[in-house]
């Protein structure tokens, strides 16, 4: 949220207009008084309206993780299935485990429905603070045993590419599986990513890297010519 300013009779009318306007309570705003104004000379003369400088306060991560505990539990209230959510404040980002006897429902294809959740309750925290905090949704543990299976195919797909000397492309997959890939594969010289593609067909493409010895041949094939 970029900063505002707001002049008023005083400052109180300027900070219950400043958060009339944003909607959002006092404790969440960082507010700067400029002027505190003046009632002038009999309320005539010499008026000066007060004035603030108003701007969103940076949220600590363990009040959005209650926040987003609590939207996550009203969401999954439309499921046929007991669940209950935990929340936890990590370093950059904010966590959210659900722990239900249906676990693979709430998981879905390749994550899919975890991701929809994730995406929903990111949505609205982010609405709710006004900018971008981290959230992932998990169950299970499906996040780690899902980045352990990806991190075991683009190895994979690395050495086949090292292999066959030709690029290879993964299937579908959704950006987060896609950054596991890149973030993979990004200190091995021999080979580099990319993603290509469209919505939801985008997918990693992996290339071999020529060899230095390589370049230099060529180099000196094309000063031979």
């Amino acid at each position: 949220m970029s900063v505002i300013e707001i002049e008023e009779k005083s400052v109180e009318d300027a900070i219950k207009v400043a958060c009339e306007k944003l909607k959002l309570p006092r404790e969440m705003l960082e507010i700067e008084i400029i002027s505190k104004g003046s009632s002038g000379i009999f309320g005539i003369v010499g008026v000066k309206k007060a004035k603030i400088r108003v701007k969103l306060k940076a949220p600590s991560y363990e009040t959005a993780a209650e926040k987003a505990k609590e939207i996550l539990t009203k969401i999954l209230e439309y499921v046929n299935l007991p669940t209950v959510v935990e929340a936890e404040a990590r370093q950059d980002h904010v966590y959210l485990n659900i722990i239900s006897n249906g676990s693979g429902l709430l998981i879905g294809k390749k994550g899919q429905t975890l991701s929809a959740l994730q995406y929903l309750v990111s949505r609205m925290i982010s609405k709710e603070f006004g900018q971008n905090i981290p959230i992932v949704v998990d169950t299970e543990n499906y996040r780690a045993r899902r980045e352990k299976t990806l991190q075991e195919l683009a190895k994979q797909l690395s050495k086949k590419v090292k292999k066959a000397k030709k690029p290879i492309a993964t299937g579908p997959m959704s950006a987060q599986d896609r950054r596991i890939i890149h973030l993979t594969l990004k200190d091995d010289p021999s080979v580099r990513t990319k993603s290509k593609g469209e919505g939801n067909m985008r997918r990693v493409v992996i290339y071999p890297v020529k060899t230095a010895g390589r370049n230099q041949k060529n180099n000196g094939r094309r000063q031979n010519r």
